[in-house]
């Protein structure tokens, strides 16, 4: 199967993420919003990836039909978006981006599976595929920034809707018969739950998540206050994305030389050092640059572990569930709780103490994954 075809839904679905996550709560401050109901409505997009995937994950194992699930969802979410150029209401607003994500959140996991089938026996060559998901949001990232420069935030929400009009229409290179899935098992899915390092697993990956709260949600309004210019805001976000690049670029090398746990713990200590620097040295461009190529890391790195730790997991035909369960558990709750924690402090304890507590979170990772996965395991 040609890479490309596959290669397609990741570069739309994350140019859409390359607009949405650094300029989204541009858009909402111009609208009047407080960082506290900015933090609430980044939370509500966060939050429905808690639900939605399983869901969605419990039909397409159920039914085998993986990619018209896909196809479907996809354009749903186009169409409810659509709802933000019909009010600015603070409860609206919730609504819209409740039913858009509800939608949009369903789509990623059970691509990753499909995905994930198609290699088959060559799962260690996932990253190459997704690597096109980061240019994707470079892309993005880069060429909005000057234009909210230009002409300002009203833009960014008919950026969105031409992105996500390019996702739905990706997936229909993707043929269908890829969701048929193998009907080798091993037992019941909470038989797979119940293991103290399979619970370990999630529990790291919901406090990584819950570490890049102030990161999604704040991070452009933060170089803001602190006179950095739009456009070089969204290079620094495209800069760390590029990092994460050369990471995907390599993993497949990298996993089978130093084994998933060595790798992790890399990544959760990186984070750490990264969200220290943001809450210290925010004035300091060298420093800001240094944190962003941190990036490769706190997601590069990280992610393409996670993919592979859950794929040996979950097997047959649970996969669409276990991918549901990373997406709902790490970047649903994990990314809800934390841009509700970053919106609070943000307010009460300000800018730096919200960093610190994210490098707090993101330590306590990093021990948990230390002292409870075995790496012989994995």
């Amino acid at each position: 199967m040609p890479y490309w075809r596959f290669s397609n839904f990741y570069l739309f679905f994350f140019a859409s993420l390359g607009v949405l996550i650094p300029y989204w709560s541009l858009y909402l401050k111009s609208l009047g919003f407080s960082p506290a109901e900015i933090g609430e409505l980044m939370a509500v997009i966060m939050a429905t990836k808690i639900v939605a995937p399983n869901i969605w994950g419990w039909i397409a194992d159920h039914s085998g039909r993986r990619v018209q699930i896909i196809r479907v969802a996809t354009l749903v979410a186009l169409i409810a978006f659509a709802g933000v150029f019909l009010g600015q209401s603070y409860w609206w607003m919730v609504l819209v981006m409740c039913l858009f994500s509800f939608f949009w959140n369903a789509a990623l996991p059970q691509f990753e599976a499909a995905t994930m089938t198609m290699l088959g026996e060559q799962t260690h060559r996932y990253s190459s595929i997704r690597l096109w998901g980061s240019v994707g949001f470079i892309l993005a990232v880069v060429a909005v920034g000057p234009v909210l420069d230009s002409v300002g935030t009203s833009v960014i929400p008919v950026v969105i809707m031409l992105l996500l009009a390019g996702l739905a229409m990706s997936t229909w290179l993707v043929p269908a018969e890829i969701s048929i899935q193998s009907e080798h098992h091993s037992g019941s899915i909470w038989r797979v739950l119940a293991q103290p390092q399979v619970i370990i697993v999630f529990v790291v990956c919901f406090l990584l998540q819950a570490s890049h709260g102030p990161y999604y949600t704040f991070y452009t309004i933060y170089l803001e206050d602190h006179d950095y210019s739009r456009s070089l805001i969204g290079q620094l976000w495209a800069l760390g994305v590029v990092a994460e690049i050369g990471v995907f670029l390599v993993m497949h090398r990298l996993l089978p030389r130093y084994g998933a746990k060595a790798l992790l713990l890399v990544s959760l200590g990186l984070t750490t050092l990264r969200w220290l620097l943001v809450a210290w040295f925010v004035d300091w461009l060298s420093v800001m640059i240094a944190a962003q190529l941190l990036h490769a890391a706190s997601f590069g790195i990280y992610h393409a572990v996670a993919i592979y730790l859950i794929h040996k997991i979950f097997i047959g035909r649970h996969q669409g569930r276990g991918q549901a369960l990373y997406s709902s558990l790490s970047f649903g709750a994990g990314g809800a709780v934390g841009s509700l924690m970053s919106g609070y402090l943000w307010s009460g304890a300000g800018a730096s103490a919200t960093y610190i507590a994210a490098a707090i979170l993101s330590g306590l990772a990093f021990f948990l994954a230390w002292r409870g996965i075995r790496s012989e395991n994995w």
